[in-house]
């Protein structure tokens, strides 16, 4: 089982030529979109979080469902939906604003167990920044890896959300130690400071590094660095993509049984080779069409 944790919310997203007379609501959150792309991918999957009763929030678990995730460790309240109104630039780069005061994914609140047979547990994006929700995430974060669970981290920087970058660069420090995985954006790795090596040295086995269009890079502690190039392909937008990303390499170190702290390091440049360029074709796919629409299996197998 891996357990994706973090925010479900709505993109509001312009329908036509980028007009925002015309926004076209979206199921999405960085976290959503990781548990529905490994749902669609084949993995057993729950997500762990706090949704809205209200109309979106049904819409938000239906698509969970819909994925074949398990929905039996998402709290439900009253309170509204998060709204994230997206921009779409030339180049299909995606900008947000944000609506987040009294919704209810922030409310979240820390499950006394994880789901059984949990292997791996995802964190990232808003559910980090935003509190109460962000202390309680951070809080299963680190009993996870206490109790030996592989953690992946996506920080997904939101910097409109952070009122200070200081104190949230000190946090993200102090995370480390409790990551296996860290997968960040070269913009993200910008914004924070340090480099891949310097982050290893933390805590985390493996730094994987999102270059758009120009692929992906992986450091790992033992010294090896690994690239692929990106997958050429006609992008509507790139709303999802780097969450398919983890969905992919999540989906992937699972097949390969390198769900492990020495596991990451044990691919190898011919283990990483191919999972990376598995995680390049599932973003490509996914910058292929309109939100964050991750492919399915079949998808992946055809192109």
């Amino acid at each position: 089982m891996i357990v994706v944790a973090g925010e479900a919310l709505i993109d509001l997203v312009p329908s036509e030529s980028g007009a925002l007379a015309a926004l076209a609501p979206r199921r999405g959150g960085g976290p959503y979109n990781t548990a529905v792309a490994l749902g669609r991918l084949g993995s057993r999957t729950a997500f762990c979080s706090r949704i809205s009763t209200d109309a979106f929030g049904a819409a938000l678990v239906g698509g969970l469902r819909e994925a074949g995730v398990d929905v039996s460790s998402v709290q439900r309240g009253t309170e509204p939906t998060t709204l994230a109104v997206a921009s779409i630039a030339a180049d299909g780069s995606a900008g947000y604003s944000f609506y987040v005061e009294g919704t209810a994914d922030r409310l979240f609140s820390t499950p006394a167990r994880l789901p059984e047979g949990t292997r791996a547990v995802s964190f990232g994006t808003c559910s980090l920044v935003l509190e109460p929700g962000a202390t309680a995430y951070e809080e299963l974060m680190r009993s996870a890896s206490v109790q030996g669970v592989f953690t992946t981290l996506d920080p997904n920087i939101r910097a409109g959300l952070i009122p200070d970058p200081g104190a949230y660069r000190a946090r993200f420090q102090s995370w480390l130690p409790s990551v296996s995985l860290l997968k960040l954006s070269e913009e993200d790795a910008r914004w924070l400071g340090g480099t891949p090596r310097e982050w290893l040295a933390s805590g985390p086995s493996a730094v994987v590094i999102t270059r758009g269009g120009d692929g992906l890079t992986v450091f790992t502690r033992d010294g090896g660095e690994y690239s692929v190039p990106g997958e050429p392909v006609d992008v509507v937008d790139t709303i999802g993509a780097g969450d398919t990303v983890n969905a992919a390499l999540l989906h992937g170190l699972a097949a390969r049984g390198a769900l492990s702290a020495a596991g990451p390091a044990d691919l190898g440049a011919d283990g990483w080779g191919e999972l990376l360029r598995f995680a390049a074709r599932a973003a490509a796919i996914t910058c292929s069409r309109a939100g964050a629409e991750p492919p399915y299996a079949h998808e992946l197998d055809a192109f």
